[in-house]
């Protein structure tokens, strides 16, 4: 028994989910589409970056052969595998497309029930709940009220929000009520005491989450939002892997939104940062301080709110180059026995439709440090990833997924 590291590249999905036609997805395919961008030039932008896309770390460990074994798109920057390194992809079984039910698969408890969901409607939500948030939120009314982004939102009623004191309320395909309101007019602590009001109300609705969005600025030219955002998210229905970790005794660090996600439970720490950078430096001071047996379990959320949502192609790129010049940092932090793990929790195509996730299969590759690596082939759950953490952590088999620990555990 080691350690185990487990970096989430939020929504870098790799195309090719058998069920896509449910989602209307099929067809996306995150990585392979970014890179086909890059190649043709529409990855181009002033300033930022040009050329193919250039992840050769991550290329090192076999990104290319995951994307084959997902759709069969053949990527120009593959690379030789470094020792170790072990490659393959994995079908989503739960219901849904989101954050909460990506996340609790690769935690080994698979979502199997359906999410409630708002209609595409003005107005989104029950009459009785609006009324319930304004008379137990203790606010005079709601705005918004409808399916949204988070910054054109706040560019609609930021001003009236500050002038009427009226929370801005929205959804999207998502299971999530969001509430944007000024941190310094409405008060951030009173935004949060009113998104946990908000998430006893949804309950009964099996909303997955309740994000309080914070934003500072005095116009629709100057309103930016904050990174004091704060998921109240539904608790997991069963033990995940983080439960079944710390109830042994063993630390999960989580980075970035993990502990949101999970509610708080089975998290022993959380180490917050502004930016996949700067989340990246929690990452590795977390390795540093990681002990055997324990779990460094870290989201990098800017592909999804920054470049998926907003349907940017050159911001995804440059997102990951970035991302992947900071690998070899991990990479020199690894001991014998050492287990990464590199994944995504969905797809959010930057070149579809809409501004909404996409429904793909995500990549499986990392190291096992002094192992002999190999293909893990196509897993049929996101769980699996989580019973190769439960096994090489020596924690007995959980009830969801399979390890594939032996697949790559021989020594090199």
């Amino acid at each position: 028994m080691a350690r185990a590291f487990l970096f989430v590249l939020d929504s870098f999905g790799i195309g090719g989910a058998a069920d896509a036609e449910r989602f209307g997805d099929v067809g996306s395919d995150t990585f392979g589409h970014i890179a086909n961008a890059c190649a043709e030039g529409r990855g181009d932008r002033q300033g930022l970056r040009s050329g193919p896309l250039d992840v050769p770390n991550m290329a090192s460990l076999g990104l290319g052969l995951a994307a084959k074994r997902a759709t069969g798109f053949e990527f120009a920057g593959d690379m030789p595998l470094r020792a170790g390194a072990f490659h393959g992809a994995a079908q989503e079984i739960s219901s849904g497309k989101d954050t909460p039910s990506g996340h609790w698969e690769i935690a080994a408890l698979p979502v199997t029930f359906d999410w409630g969901y708002f209609p595409q409607t003005v107005p989104a939500f029950p009459a009785a709940l609006t009324d319930a948030i304004s008379r137990e939120g203790k606010v005079p009314g709601i705005l918004g009220d409808c399916h949204a982004g988070g910054v054109e939102i706040i560019e609609r009623f930021g001003e009236e929000h500050i002038r009427t004191g009226k929370p801005i309320c929205y959804t999207s395909v998502d299971s999530v009520l969001q509430i944007a309101a000024h941190e310094a007019h409405f008060g951030l602590e009173r935004l949060y005491e009113l998104c946990q009001v908000v998430r006893r109300l949804v309950d009964p609705l099996k909303i997955g989450r309740v994000i309080a969005r914070p934003f500072l600025g005095e116009s629709k030219e100057t309103f930016h939002r904050t990174p004091n955002r704060r998921d109240h998210a539904t608790p997991p229905p069963e033990d995940t892997l983080l439960d079944r970790l710390t109830a042994r005794g063993s630390k999960v660090i989580g980075i970035g939104k993990i502990g949101d996600i999970f509610a708080h439970r089975g998290i022993s720490e959380i180490r917050k940062g502004v930016g996949n950078m700067a989340m990246f430096d929690k990452a590795l001071g977390a390795m540093d301080d990681a002990r055997d047996g324990d779990l460094v379990f870290a989201n990098f959320v800017d592909f999804d709110t920054e470049f998926g949502h907003r349907r940017d192609v050159p911001g995804y790129a440059a997102a990951l180059e970035a991302f992947d010049r900071r690998l070899p940092e991990a990479f020199a932090r690894l001991k014998p026995g050492d287990l990464l793990i590199l994944t995504a929790d969905h797809g959010n195509d930057p070149t579809w439709l809409g501004t909404d996730h996409t429904r793909e299969r995500i990549p499986v590759i990392g190291i096992a440090q002094g192992r002999s690596g190999g293909d893990i082939g196509l897993r049929p759950t996101f769980a699996d990833i989580g019973e190769t953490v439960a096994a090489h952590l020596n924690l007995a088999p959980g009830r969801h997924g399979n390890s594939f620990l032996e697949t790559i555990a021989s020594h090199a």
